[in-house]
């Protein structure tokens, strides 16, 4: 990978953990208890748990997705990022771009 585009990748990915960053902070906040005061129906408060179930695995998804891109960051001054970790072969740097968290090439990751 040419040092331009793995400065462009290291950009990118930054971006990205700023963003999740505040993804977090919203879905945390979306996902607080449904108090028993609330004065809401039992219909209102089953979609209300509901919608809570939702968004904690909403949650996690994004707290998993922001903790590979911060590995990403941390491996993309290795020599070995872009190289797939199951067949050595460089990585797509297209695919890179689009999910920089990628250990695996398009071929492996189908497997």
């Amino acid at each position: 990978m040419s040092p331009e585009k793995r400065s462009e990748l290291k950009e990118k990915i930054k971006l990205l953990i700023i963003k999740y960053d505040a993804d977090i902070i919203e879905t945390e906040k979306m996902t607080q208890p449904i108090g028993p005061e609330n004065a809401i129906g039992r219909v209102s408060r089953m979609d209300a748990i509901n919608n809570k179930s939702v968004m904690e695995a909403s949650l996690r998804s994004k707290i998993s997705k922001r903790n590979k891109l911060k590995m990403a960051l941390i491996q993309i001054e290795k020599d070995g990022f872009g190289n797939c970790i199951t067949c050595k072969n460089p990585i797509n740097p297209a695919r890179l771009m689009y999910m920089p968290e990628s250990t695996k090439c398009i071929r492996c990751a189908d497997r």
